[in-house]
């Protein structure tokens, strides 16, 4: 007879992850992320680029526009916010001269 499974915990989907570049970071714990990927034009056989955004929580303030961040999605925290901030992959480069300007001051 197959055991019951209510001691086991209920399966959860694997859930999304992308990669996109901060274009917003106006709110407070919050950041707009714009995804790009390439599509294949079905009659024109052009490969074509799309974008989409998507409003994600931030709790590090440090993030700013022009960093290439990676988001997962998660619960809904608001009316738009259903991804939340994993890491920073790249910063942008203003932020990079910022930084090693105020290293070595001349």
């Amino acid at each position: 007879m197959p055991q019951a499974q209510s001691d086991a915990a209920p399966e959860r989907r694997a859930r999304k992850v992308r990669q996109g570049v901060v274009v917003s970071n106006k709110m407070s714990k919050s950041i707009v992320v714009r995804v790009s990927r390439t599509v294949r034009h079905p009659v024109y056989q052009k490969v074509v680029k799309r974008s989409k955004k998507y409003m994600a929580h931030c709790e590090d303030p440090s993030v700013k526009e022009g960093d290439v961040v990676r988001i997962m999605e998660c619960r809904p925290l608001s009316r738009t916010k259903r991804w939340r901030l994993i890491e920073v992959v790249r910063r942008s480069e203003e932020q990079v001269e910022l930084k090693e300007s105020a290293l070595n001051p001349v």
